[in-house]
């Protein structure tokens, strides 16, 4: 009790007014600076759903310049299959677009010959040119490779250990937009073996994204695994520093500042994913396994500046540098907001990860001749926008509505009151 006693006393002798009155600068500077990082809230909706309803099919109306693209090796062909059935029964047995399958090895002639008669001819088969697939001219490929070898075991990640996740980042990453086989369009639409979808898309996601002048759609935003990429935000934050970008209402919903004072935030820069002030990525991103994107946003020089700055710095290989990562980045640097959707409206499954939405109240159109095979589907709900989605109900313990997905709406969200 002694010690207790005089530990009091002592702390009663404090001059607290003239301790208060020195930290209350400090105070007040962490509360103005949380505050430059708040997002700026609309009064409306400023991306809301492009129909909440079933529609009849236009399959006579004008296509964008637009391809599907999956990247699949020869084995996975079971697994391309399902994902190509699914996405024709749901979407493109009406809209007819191509698919362009990518492989980094010659292709079997079973997988092609199955694929293309899955995808109603429509396939293009395509091997990836080798510069495309490999690691950087100038990298030291042994120095690389031990790297690699160094991350797996789930130290850096998942796959982290294989070399051809690593380049496949890279490529997804950079590469991909200016291959030849993709020079003549414009729009693409991301598919991933083993993926489906689960509700009847009966609109062109691809023309109304053109229309409103939008640039990335999404399903899912979740957290990256922060391990696979300490290096990455620091230096992304480093390239638009240098190139004086501007920080968006995006880019500050995928922050999270430090409520540390000025200077001794600065401190926390040698965390890892945080910048030279000591402010945080939250780690939240789009889950671009799923993506609908304008091509030319990637092919513009800002874009192409920045992916290689990233490739510069060797962290595609000497760290697990995704390209979902790097994508989501480089939206919130480089696209204004609004021209970032969500299509909250489709249902889709990849992994355990869901999206199935409620499907609309008296919105399927029963009795539409053209939607006669997207049947059964789960009950109607009043608020619900799907169009005939199959949701089976374990979809809910994985139907991402999550803490990331509600950031990254933010600038274009009211605020509930």
């Amino acid at each position: 009790m002694l010690p207790l006693r005089r530990l009091n006393r002592a702390v009663r002798r404090l001059p607290w007014p003239l301790i208060l009155l020195v930290a209350l600068p400090f105070f007040l500077e962490a509360v103005y600076h949380n505050w430059q990082y708040q997002v700026p809230r609309p009064s409306t909706p400023l991306d809301a759903p492009f129909f909440t309803a079933c529609q009849e099919p236009d399959v006579d109306g004008a296509r964008e310049n637009a391809v599907f693209v999956m990247l699949a090796r020869n084995k996975e062909r079971h697994k391309a299959k399902r994902t190509i059935r699914s996405i024709e029964a749901q979407f493109n047995r009406w809209f007819a677009y191509p698919i362009l399958f990518l492989n980094d090895e010659p292709w079997d002639p079973r997988f092609v010959s199955e694929l293309n008669a899955t995808a109603g001819g429509k396939g293009i088969f395509e091997v990836i040119p080798k510069e495309h697939w490999s690691y950087p001219d100038w990298m030291d490929q042994d120095v690389a490779k031990k790297q690699i070898k160094a991350q797996g075991g789930g130290s850096g990640g998942p796959h982290a250990g294989l070399e051809g996740y690593h380049h496949m980042c890279r490529f997804y990453s950079g590469k991909f937009y200016n291959l030849d086989v993709l020079k003549k369009y414009k729009w693409y639409w991301r598919l991933e073996p083993d993926v489906e979808f689960t509700c009847a898309i009966t609109y062109d996601p691809f023309a109304h994204m053109a229309k409103r002048n939008k640039v990335y759609g999404f399903t899912i935003a979740l957290w990256e695994v922060g391990k696979s990429c300490p290096g990455l935000f620091r230096a992304t934050t480093e390239w638009k520093e240098s190139r004086g970008v501007a920080a968006t209402s995006l880019w500050k919903a995928m922050m999270e500042a430090s409520w540390m004072p000025f200077p001794f935030r600065r401190l926390l820069s040698w965390i890892p994913h945080r910048d030279s002030y000591g402010d945080a990525w939250s780690l939240c991103h789009f889950w671009n396994n799923f993506e609908i994107a304008d091509m030319d946003f990637f092919r513009s020089k800002a874009y192409g500046d920045y992916f290689d700055y990233l490739d510069k710095k060797g962290g595609f290989y000497s760290e697990r540098w995704g390209d979902a990562a790097v994508h989501s980045l480089a939206v919130a640097m480089l696209a204004d907001p609004q021209q970032v959707h969500h299509f909250e409206d489709i249902g889709y499954r990849h992994d355990k990860f869901y999206q199935c939405p409620e499907n609309a109240l008296d919105g399927q159109l029963p009795n539409a001749l053209s939607l006669s095979e997207n049947k059964p589907w789960t009950p109607e709900v009043a608020g619900g926008i799907g169009c005939r989605c199959k949701c089976t109900g374990k979809e809910k313990l994985h139907n991402y509505q999550s803490y990331c997905l509600d950031k990254l709406k933010q600038p274009n969200t009211p605020k509930i009151e």
